[in-house]
């Protein structure tokens, strides 16, 4: 069984070292003078020992989680107040979750918060834990940007109005040098493949409006004079009440979505013709295959892009409007997709260690003054936020 190492605090357990974690790692490190991670491949993690600073400790271990032996392992090395982050596929954060419950840790997970985790909001309020999702960058970012445009437009008197409002939320993460398929995979393939064939809900127009594929309905979106196209992803609807706009008698858009570069959906088609058809082992190998063909390239250049815009338009015409975006670019372990991924995460534990967070299941922060603290800390780490009419107070 592994040793514990000496800390006073808690113990950060980061599992996971693939290409979204690197930066996070190293930052928790830096920060709170060491930090365990957990990996299949150690050697992974091994390689980010020679970016922290000489004082602070980098203790690995192997975890494979089809293995009881090596789940024990882990969980013995676990102690009541510790913290879990969980970077593995979003299929098994459920399972860490119930060994954060079971041991008396926090957990934070950067993944979309789903219906089987909100349920054990009143088990971990018992025990006094916080299990922290939506903490990367779509959703995670995306989300602390927009608490501070509701502030912004809440501040500025244009709510509960009855004003006709739109809000728009676009990220993506593509290659900073263009390729003919316009995309490539920081993970695996599979994720991306099995949401372009779920449908997505919007507001449109003041109605409700489903897409049932994601390609079906491509729109072209220009930012700072650059041509993107852009599809609306998941359910957007739930995010109008987690966003404070579900009061608003005149929502006219409201859609949260995905940014791709320009031509993809024609460099893509082939693949939309196959998803059409496919069945579960069909996508498997349809992942396999993009990510032989489409994977990053050793120090090849990523780039993140993410915009969210809030206007407001009252009965005699004035309209008021604001929006935050990110528009980075990195490479290999500090990629752009892991700086804002991973950074994210980081934040989240740092609110954990400090104890600023209550318990119970919580996504990204509501509360600007901790939104705002958080956004600080991804800035002083690289990624800068562009505002236009917010103060983000930074």
């Amino acid at each position: 069984m592994p040793s514990q190492p000496s800390l006073s605090g808690p113990v950060i357990h980061w599992i996971g070292a693939g290409l979204a974690s690197g930066p996070g790692i190293v930052a928790l490190a830096d920060k709170w003078g060491q930090i365990t991670v957990w990996d299949l491949f150690p050697d992974q993690a091994d390689a980010l020992k020679k970016h922290i600073t000489k004082d602070a400790r980098l203790n690995i271990y192997q975890l494979d989680l089809n293995n009881a032996d090596s789940r024990a392992k882990f969980c013995a090395a676990l102690r009541p107040g510790d913290i879990i982050v969980s970077m593995l596929p979003a299929a098994f954060h459920l399972q860490m979750a119930d060994i954060a419950l079971r041991e008396k840790c926090h957990i934070v997970t950067s993944s979309y918060l789903t219906a089987d985790m909100a349920r054990l909001h009143d088990k971990a309020v018992t025990k006094g834990l916080s299990l922290v999702n939506e903490v990367g960058l779509d959703p995670g970012i995306d989300h602390l940007l927009t608490h501070m445009l509701v502030d912004a437009a809440r501040n500025a008197g244009v709510l509960g109005r009855g004003h006709a409002i739109d809000f728009i939320s676009y990220c993506g993460g593509f290659p900073l040098i263009e390729t003919p398929f316009t995309y490539k995979f920081s993970w695996t393939p599979l994720g991306v493949l099995t949401a372009l064939t779920n449908p997505a809900k919007m507001i449109r127009n003041g109605k409700e409006h489903t897409v049932e594929k994601a390609w079906q309905n491509v729109t072209d979106f220009s930012l700072e004079g650059e041509n993107f196209e852009a599809y609306a992803n998941r359910n957007s609807l739930p995010y109008v009440a987690v966003y404070d706009l579900d009061e608003e008698s005149n929502l006219q858009t409201f859609v949260r979505g995905t940014l791709r570069l320009s031509g993809w959906k024609e460099a893509w088609k082939d693949i939309f013709a196959t998803l059409e058809k496919a069945n579960p082992q069909d996508l498997k190998n349809l992942s396999e295959q993009l990510w032989q063909d489409h994977q990053y390239e050793d120090g090849e250049q990523d780039r993140v892009v993410l915009h969210v815009a809030l206007s407001t338009t009252a009965t005699d015409g004035e309209i008021w409007k604001a929006s935050l975006s990110l528009d980075t670019k990195g490479a290999g372990w500090q990629s752009a997709m892991a700086n804002c991924v991973s950074l994210t995460v980081a934040e989240a534990v740092n609110a954990l260690m400090a104890g600023r967070l209550a318990p119970g299941i919580q996504c990204a922060p509501h509360d600007i003054t901790e939104a705002r603290t958080w956004l600080k800390g991804l800035q002083l780490n690289g990624v800068e936020i562009r505002a236009d009419n917010v103060d983000l107070g930074i």
